[in-house]
C-alpha cells in the first residue's frame, strides 16, 4: 500500500553561536499517496528543510510527522533507516555519486549490505537502460556529464522501488533541455508506477506543472494549490 505523509505543527529550529533560527514554523500539511507535488519559494524559505524532515534525514524540533498513521519522529535510528530504504528515494541537486564506483555500481549502492530477493545488477542495468544510459554502465562519474550523472542518481533512487521520490532541486545544476528530461522521468515514474513525487524547485515553470503546488516563505506554508480542484462560480 502506498503511503501518505501527515505533518502536524512541525517546527525546525537551528541553534548556533547563541542565535536560534526558525527554519520551519508550524507546518501542518498532508502529502497524499501518489501525488506529484512541487515546493517552491525563495532561498531560505524552508523548502529543503521540509524535504529533509519528510525523508527522515532530520527530525522536527517539535510537532509530529506521520506516515500511514505511524509516528516517524519517535522511531529509533535503525527503524528510520529501514523506513528510508523501504519507502523513500532521494534525488539531490549535487548528485552525490560515489566517485570510485561505476554507473551501475552507483545505482546498486543503496542495496549494499541489504538482504534482497532479486538480482541487484539486473535491476540496475534495466534502470540505466530506462534513463538512456545503457552505453555508460561502466563509466565513472568523472567520465559523465552533469545530466548523465543526474540520470544515474535517478536510477539509484529507483533501485528499491520507493513509494515516494523526494527531489531537491533535481534540475538546478542542469541546462534547460537536460532538466526537462529529468522532469519527464519523474512525471513518467509518477504516472506509470503511482510513485508520489515531491520536488523542491526554484523554477516556476516546473513548479506550475505539478498537480499540487506548495508555496513557502520564511519557513511557513503560505499557499497550497491543487490544480485538480475546479472552483465553480
Amino acid at each position: 500500500m502506498m503511503g501518505t505523509f501527515v505533518c502536524k505543527q512541525m517546527n525546525r529550529t537551528f541553534s548556533g553561536e547563541g542565535v536560534e533560527t526558525n527554519a520551519l514554523s508550524d507546518v501542518t500539511l498532508t502529502f497524499k499517496s501518489g501525488d506529484f507535488i512541487s515546493i517552491i519559494g525563495p532561498s531560505g524559505s524552508g523548502k529543503s528543510t521540509l524535504l529533509s524532515l519528510l525523508g527522515t534525514l532530520d527530525v522536527p524540533s517539535s510537532g509530529e510527522l506521520y506516515y500511514n498513521n505511524q509516528l516517524l519522529n519517535k522511531l529509533k535510528a535503525k527503524e528510520l533507516a529501514d523506513f528510508r530504504f523501504e519507502k523513500v528515494g532521494f534525488i539531490f541537486q549535487q548528485f552525490h555519486l560515489i566517485p570510485t564506483l561505476t554507473a551501475v555500481e552507483n545505482v546498486m549502492s543503496p542495496l549494499f549490505g541489504r538482504k534482497i530477493d532479486y538480482n541487484p545488477k539486473e535491476r540496475a542495468l534495466a534502470l540505466l537502460n530506462r534513463v538512456g544510459l545503457s552505453d555508460k554502465i561502466d563509466a565513472l562519474p568523472s567520465q559523465l556529464s552533469g545530466g548523465q550523472q543526474q540520470r544515474v542518481a535517478v536510477a539509484r533512487a529507483l533501485i528499491h522501488e520507493p513509494e515516494w521520490m523526494l527531489a531537491d532541486e533535481p534540475t538546478g545544476n542542469l541546462d534547460s533541455e537536460t532538466g526537462e528530461v529529468i522532469f519527464e522521468l519523474l512525471r513518467e515514474l509518477n504516472r506509470e508506477k503511482g510513485c508520489g513525487v515531491i520536488c523542491v524547485t526554484h523554477d516556476p515553470g516546473i513548479a506550475e506543472r505539478a498537480e499540487v503546488q506548495v508555496r513557502m516563505k520564511d519557513g511557513e506554508i503560505i499557499e497550497v494549490i491543487d490544480t485538480r480542484v475546479t472552483i465553480h462560480a
